[in-house]
């Protein structure tokens, strides 16, 4: 993979930093109705577009899946046990110096907050849907952590982790990286990814 000169680096949160599949597979009491309460909170997340209570819309999608309220209640409670992916630390603290790191993610504030602090990684922006109005892959989380960064989109490389990010990050003008793990499949005619992985580890490569 070819160097290029990047000023940051901006990263999806819930999937291209954390293992946050496996928090809702173990809430939800099985693996396939964690997924499927997962891609539905997605599905409703894409579809919100304006910023609506990231909190509702977890509880929205459990009873969509038929799953409790209690489900939505104790995965909110236990946020803080979200793990990293095992390289995720490391990557960024190598990256970190060379070149600033921040997150762009579709959460509350609140949420994000506790999030973030699983990572343990100095990011030096965090920009929430909540705080941007509006939900990924609209471009305006994009464009806040962006402006935060001070830099313009061409100069900063996104690594994404679900498949809308892909096209929502492109949109806005950055380089992407697809920290692909679950070999999830993109929209049809979606714009495609500089770069794709199944690991964060080749991303020191590309800076």
């Amino acid at each position: 993979m070819p160097k290029r000169n990047f000023q940051a680096v901006i990263f999806d949160l819930y999937t291209a930093l954390l293992d946050s599949w496996s928090l809702w597979n173990e809430t939800a009491g099985a693996e396939e109705l964690g997924w499927q309460w997962r891609k539905k909170y997605l599905e409703l997340t894409y579809q919100a577009g304006r910023y609506r209570s990231y909190e509702d819309l977890i509880a929205e999608s459990a009873k969509a899946v038929g799953l409790a309220e209690e489900h939505a209640t104790a995965l909110t409670e236990n946020w803080g046990a979200l793990q990293p992916w095992p390289e995720a630390r490391q990557v960024l603290s190598e990256i970190t110096t060379r070149m600033p790191i921040a997150v762009a993610t579709n959460s509350s504030l609140a949420l994000a907050e506790i999030a973030v602090a699983c990572v343990r990684a100095p990011f030096s922006v965090v920009a929430t849907a909540e705080e941007a109005g509006y939900y990924k892959p609209q471009p305006q989380p994009y464009r806040l952590a962006l402006e935060r960064l001070g830099c313009a989109a061409e100069n900063v490389l996104f690594v994404a982790g679900s498949a809308s990010d892909v096209p929502g990050a492109s949109n806005v003008g950055m380089t992407v990286y697809w920290h692909n793990r679950a070999n999830l499949k993109l929209p049809d005619q979606a714009a495609r990814p500089q770069f794709v992985a199944e690991s964060l580890q080749p991303l020191w490569e590309l800076l």
